[in-house]
C-alpha cells in the first residue's frame, strides 16, 4: 500500500489493510496476510506490523504479492484511499466486524477481530456495489453542485460516508 501511496499515515494504514483483508477474504475466501486485525480504541489495527515499525523493523516485499492480492489492494485503494484515517475509523467503527470484537474489550485493551466476521461482512456488502447509473441520474446529482461546494464544510456522519465511497 505504501509503494501504491507514499506518505501513508500509520493510522490510515491500518484501516486499509482492515478493508484489504476483509475484501480479499470474500472475494478468494483466503486471507491477503496471515497477521491478525484487532480492535483497538482508534478502531482496526494489525498490531504485529504496528508493533514491528515502532521498533524500526521495515515492512514486507510488495514484490512477493500474487495478482490477486495487487487487485485487492488496488481496489481499496481506489474505493477508500481518498479517505482521511479519521474517516476510516469512523466507517469502521460503524461496521459489524469492528462492533462484535469491539463488545468483547474494554478501553485500551484490543480483541481479535476474526477472519469469519470480516468474510460474511464483506460478502454481503459486495452486493450493494451493483449500482448502474445513468445520464439523467448524474445530471441531477451534479446539479447545483458549485453553489453546495462553496457552502462550509460539515462534518460527515456514517450514511454521508458511505455514499462517497459508492458514489464515487
Amino acid at each position: 500500500m505504501r509503494q501504491r501511496s507514499p506518505g501513508l499515515p500509520i493510522k490510515k494504514l491500518h484501516k486499509l489493510l482492515y478493508y484489504a483483508q476483509g475484501h480479499h477474504l470474500a472475494v478468494f475466501g483466503l486471507p491477503l496476510f496471515h497477521e491478525s486485525v484487532s480492535a483497538w480504541d482508534m478502531g482496526p489495527v494489525v498490531g504485529s506490523l504496528w508493533y514491528e515499525e515502532r521498533q524500526g523493523h521495515p515492512p514486507g516485499d510488495a514484490r512477493k504479492l500474487d495478482e490477486a492480492a495487487l487487485n485487492t489492494v488496488g481496489y481499496v485503494l481506489s474505493r477508500y484511499g481518498r479517505l482521511t484515517g479519521q474517516d476510516l475509523e469512523n466507517l469502521s467503527h460503524a461496521e459489524e466486524p469492528w462492533r462484535l470484537a469491539d463488545r468483547q474489550r474494554t478501553p485500551g485493551q484490543s480483541v481479535r477481530i476474526e477472519r469469519a466476521w470480516l468474510s460474511e461482512f464483506f460478502s454481503s456488502e459486495s452486493d450493494e456495489d451493483d449500482i448502474v447509473l445513468d445520464a439523467v441520474d448524474v445530471h441531477s446529482w451534479l446539479a447545483g453542485a458549485r453553489e453546495r461546494s462553496a457552502r462550509p464544510a460539515r462534518r460527515d456522519d456514517l450514511h454521508s460516508l458511505r455514499a462517497r465511497i459508492v458514489g464515487d
